[in-house]
């Protein structure tokens, strides 16, 4: 099975070695079926700190350690 891949724009670097990325997923609405945007934030590793807040990234899933 493939890893799967986000993309997504960097909000906050202030952790040291750890970016939030804002990932924004679109899904119709049940009934009324109008794309309604819902955003979901995770906590990214960044080795060497080279992420800025605005950066478009790929997020890869990875297994747990």
């Amino acid at each position: 099975m493939p890893k799967k891949e986000k993309q997504g724009i960097v909000i906050s670097n202030k952790m040291d070695k750890t970016v939030v990325v804002q990932v924004a997923s679109y899904n119709p609405h049940p009934k009324y079926k109008k794309i309604i945007e819902s955003n979901t934030c995770y906590k990214a590793h960044d080795e060497n700190n080279i992420c800025g807040e605005g950066d478009k990234v790929r997020i890869i899933e990875a297994k747990p350690s």
